[in-house]
């Protein structure tokens, strides 16, 4: 049995790595100066190198050649989700001291460091503090805001990104070349859209596709074997979303349905473009989406896109105002006290009621591409990070939340965090947590959901498939 394509074509120096000349570049001056850190975290989305690039690091630190089934007992790999707690550490911590065998340096690669408990953290902060000299670190995350600002302040961070869609592209060409498969370069641009910009996810669908005994593999041939629905489909249901057409959006659906394209595939698929193109009105449909998995997949998507469809703004009323009320005569006192004349502290009108503020929801109050627009000319970053948020306006205040944790992080910084206060000019700020989401109005068009549905115990009988 032959090896999968992302093991056999998995780079074995660091001049074999694709797609991340920045880290390989400074990880090689590092290695020719003999400047080596005690520390390293790589930090990057999956698929993206960051373990196969900490092997090879921890390989040519001591000078030993690296094949992927070796295994040097200088070179020590952990896995951070099941190795998690503090006895892990304390056990590592008691071996780290013994001296390496055969290289220069004991090197241990952290995988997933994120998941470590907090009371392994603070051990592990021990022994970064004082390493021995003979020990290196290599930490691997996913989710570098899980790691201890300790942790991080220790080590030097190297950031890894996912491939851009020409070098993965051109990456694929050359692999299905040596493989003598033949693929159509259309073909090629759909599979790495679907690989994500990941070289492991992209080269397990090659190797996938390899398999299937096509003569030439086609773009249609890819969007009937993983059932993936046509772009212009994508972008109809978004449009139809957008413009409250419930009619469309059922006819859509019922279309792809019955073409075999699951409704996990359509949401990602919906997910992927909203974020390739994002817009205010389909940001809110992101949570949502995010939500329709088994059971009842289609009966959430169907209600994913209807729930939260663009409704006509309603008109706020301007209330009466109330009549000042009249300023009563000052009446001197009979006693000798010292009166106090109208001239001094004159009486003050009462107020009228300011007028009723618009629906949140629909943030009229509030310009939000002016905003943006406004921050963008202080901060190009700052505004970056904005438009992956949702948020609310109540008439005084800004509500903002963030679809990610990162972005809360960067925009709550202080000098960040007084950009956006100086354009917002006297309106307040309020940054939710990432758990919180803004509350909308029910929209009346989520009555007709039970008519397309066919009746909750219908949608029940068809285990879960709508009855369009």
């Amino acid at each position: 049995m032959g090896k999968a394509l992302y093991r056999k074509y998995r780079p074995k120096t660091l001049a074999e790595v694709v797609g991340e000349d920045q880290v390989v570049d400074t990880l090689k001056k590092a290695l020719d100066a003999k400047n080596i850190s005690h520390a390293y975290l790589f930090v990057g989305p999956r698929g993206c190198g960051k373990t196969s690039v900490a092997r090879i690091f921890a390989h040519e630190i001591n000078g030993f050649k690296y094949e992927l089934e070796d295994s040097y007992v200088d070179i020590i790999e952990i896995d951070g989700a099941s190795n998690r707690g503090i006895d892990n550490i304390r056990e590592l911590r008691e071996k780290v001291a013994i001296a390496p065998t055969k290289g220069k340096y004991k090197v241990y690669i952290i995988d997933e460091v994120h998941m470590l408990t907090k009371e392994a953290f603070n051990a592990l902060l021990k022994t970064l503090e004082e390493p021995p000299k003979h020990a290196i670190f290599i930490m691997a995350t996913t989710d570098a805001y899980k790691v201890p600002v300790t942790i991080t302040s220790r080590a030097q961070v190297f950031t890894f990104n996912l491939a851009e869609p020409k070098t993965m592209a051109d990456f694929v060409k050359k692999i299905a070349t040596k493989e003598k498969i033949k693929i159509e370069d259309d073909a090629i641009e759909l599979l790495v859209k679907r690989g994500g910009g990941s070289f492991r996810d992209t080269l397990s669908l090659l190797d996938q596709i390899a398999n299937f005994g096509s003569d030439t593999i086609t773009k249609d041939f890819l969007i009937k074997t993983f059932g993936l629905p046509e772009t212009e489909l994508i972008a109809g249901l978004l449009e139809s979303y957008a413009a409250g057409n419930l009619g469309n959006i059922s006819v859509t659906l019922k279309n792809l349905l019955n073409a075999n394209v699951k409704a996990e595939t359509i949401a990602e698929e919906l997910i992927n473009a909203i974020l390739s193109d994002p817009k205010p009105n389909y940001l809110k449909l992101l949570d949502s989406l995010t939500l329709v998995k088994s059971p009842f997949a289609e009966a959430k998507l169907l209600v994913a896109l209807t729930t939260l469809v663009a409704t006509p703004a309603v008109p706020v009323p301007t209330p009466t105002p109330i009549p000042a009320a009249p300023i009563p005569p000052v009446k001197p006192s009979l006693t000798p006290k010292v009166v106090k004349l109208a001239t001094e502290e004159p009486v003050t009108p009462a107020k009228a009621p300011e007028p009723a503020a618009a629906p949140a929801s629909a943030g009229k109050d509030f310009n939000w591409d002016g905003f943006i627009d406004a921050v963008e000319a202080k901060n190009n970053a700052i505004s970056a990070q904005l438009k992956k948020t949702d948020y609310k306006f109540d008439g005084s205040v800004l509500h903002i939340y963030p679809l990610k944790r990162i972005v809360k992080t960067i925009i709550e910084r202080p000098n960040n965090r007084a950009i956006i206060v100086e354009v917002l000019s006297g309106v307040g700020l309020e940054i939710h947590d990432v758990d919180e989401q803004p509350k909308h109005d029910e929209n009346p068009l989520v009555a007709k959901i039970s008519d397309i549905m066919g009746g909750a115990e219908e949608v029940e009988k068809n285990g879960g498939k709508i009855p369009f």
